[in-house]
């Protein structure tokens, strides 16, 4: 079964009608330039909503260590995904599982990447758009992911319900991460939407 990640939460009902819908992970943002970041004491209040079971994810782009460890002082995260170009080294020296977000375009080495960050939990694939770091809502070519990478695929950029089965029989990712394709505005969940991608993800029998 294609494990399910829902990023970029900033309300407390919205992590209750996430993990009511029967995601898996939710994401919580600590970028300032996104429309979707949540400071730590409202961080802090979101994952204090998680039902058991559920996995808290921080996403960080190219955060110093200061930061990082400030977050985890206040905020109960199970596991950190980084978006920027952040080393395995600074990565790996937090005591916590991590995912390494890679933005894919023609000429991105992944089995390289899967190397570089073997201790990774996974790989997080995302589209590639010049001067942002992810969350775009933009989809890139599936056809550019190797068939086997050592390290568990999860597959974001512009997934939504209507083309993520699509997408789950292609690449057969380990998860799929989705938010612009699931929110009624950047940062609002819209519940419908949230149940249809989930309900789609769960229809397909690999």
């Amino acid at each position: 079964m294609t494990r399910i990640k829902i990023c970029g939460i900033t309300r407390e009902q919205d992590v209750l009608a996430v993990a009511d819908s029967g995601a898996d992970a939710l994401g919580l943002v600590f970028y300032e330039k996104s429309p979707r970041h949540v400071g730590t004491e409202q961080a802090a209040k979101l994952a204090g909503a998680v039902p058991p079971f559920v996995t808290v994810v921080g996403l960080f782009v190219n955060p110093s260590v200061a930061y990082v460890r400030e977050v985890l002082a206040k905020v109960p995260l199970d596991l950190l995904q980084f978006h920027g170009e952040e080393t395995p080294e600074f990565c790996r020296q937090f005591g916590r599982p991590y995912l390494k977000a890679i933005r894919v375009k023609a000429g991105v080495d992944l089995v390289e990447c899967a190397a570089r960050y073997a201790d990774a939990q996974g790989l997080l694939l995302d589209a590639y758009v010049e001067g942002t770091q992810g969350g775009t809502g933009e989809s890139f070519d599936w056809a550019l992911i190797p068939r086997k990478l050592p390290l568990p695929v999860i597959l974001s950029g512009g997934l939504h319900a209507g083309n993520v089965a699509q997408a789950i029989k292609q690449v057969r990712p380990y998860a799929v991460d989705v938010s612009s394709g699931v929110e009624a505005s950047k940062g609002i969940k819209d519940v419908a939407k949230v149940a249809a991608f989930i309900k789609e993800v769960k229809s397909i029998e690999l």
